[in-house]
């Protein structure tokens, strides 16, 4: 694991911004097309406005998410609509969306994880995979609270899973540890001092179902990079 830390979040987001879109265009370049998948929530809003003002050939990207909650897009919770509102916009407006919603089941994560498996299935390695962390130690919907987290974090997991956390509102859905860790590269975006001592007590144990970000951070298959900013 890298720790890259920065003054500011405006210097993290610049920088950052450059090295997403550098490895998109070398995907690009090399098999016709880029995956990203990123994470929801209010940390990355100032990123997603920077990359869809990027210059790249957004048509040849595919973008998803690493995990949502079990709601339409119109929900004011919804990471899709907040990505739909954020991210896919002006010059990133071409690039394709893939949904971890299933509309016809649109009240239960836990009927509708099989259509969403199969809408997935196809998806290449990703290319780019940047997760948050919550002060849990949940990264994606791998919730250390939840009943599905020894199925999330097992070797032989399904692409995706239905999640019912204890400790936070809505049913998801999450790409499981397998999957998440069929990359090329992984990033941890942080905010906060409080995501800092978050991180270094996720280090200093190995019970991943304690705190799932260990799973990401103490493996040696992917190579991972923190990006940190303490405001």
């Amino acid at each position: 694991m890298e720790l890259h830390q920065y003054d500011s979040s405006a210097a993290l987001n610049d920088a950052f911004a450059a090295d997403i879109t550098k490895r998109l265009q070398q995907a690009i370049a090399l098999r016709g097309e880029a995956v990203l998948v990123v994470s929801g929530g209010k940390t990355p809003l100032p990123l997603f406005k920077a990359l869809a003002q990027t210059a790249l050939d957004w048509s040849k990207v595919v973008v998803t998410l690493a995990d949502d909650r079990w709601l339409p897009e119109q929900h004011a919770d919804s990471n899709e609509g907040l990505v739909k509102t954020n991210l896919l916009q002006d010059k990133a407006a071409k690039a394709r969306f893939i949904s971890l919603f299933d509309a016809t089941h649109p009240d239960d994560a836990f009927t509708g994880a099989a259509a969403v498996a199969q809408r997935v299935k196809g998806l290449a390695t990703f290319d780019v995979l940047i997760l948050g962390m919550g002060e849990d130690g949940h990264t994606a919907s791998l919730f250390p609270c939840s009943a599905q987290i020894q199925a999330g974090l097992a070797d032989d997991a399904p692409d995706v899973l239905a999640v019912q956390p204890a400790t936070a509102p809505y049913q998801r859905i999450s790409f499981s540890k397998k999957r998440l860790l069929n990359s090329r590269q992984i990033y941890i975006h942080l905010v906060g001092e409080k995501k800092l001592t978050v991180l270094q007590q996720a280090q200093a144990g190995q019970d991943a179902s304690e705190m799932p970000i260990r799973a990401i951070l103490q493996q040696q298959q992917v190579p991972v990079t923190v990006m940190f900013a303490a405001s």
